[in-house]
């Protein structure tokens, strides 16, 4: 399962939409967020096209360590 990441905690700040603009950090860490989301699209869809396989999931194992 791919993890998309930022530069650090994703979310922003504030009780109103007006105070959440004002949480500079928080807004340029949600535009990487979104920018490396688009670009990882772009990537999964390009090498789906060029003729690839997307890895195939393994079945579950599940263990119970209570005997």
């Amino acid at each position: 399962m791919p993890i998309i990441s930022s530069r650090y905690w994703n979310m922003v700040h504030g009780w109103t939409p007006e105070e959440v603009k004002k949480d500079k950090e928080g807004l340029q860490t949600m535009r990487i967020l979104g920018a490396n989301m688009a670009w990882f699209l772009e990537m999964k869809e390009f090498y789906i096209k060029s003729n690839h396989d997307l890895p195939n999931m393994e079945n579950y194992i599940y263990t119970n360590f209570i005997k």
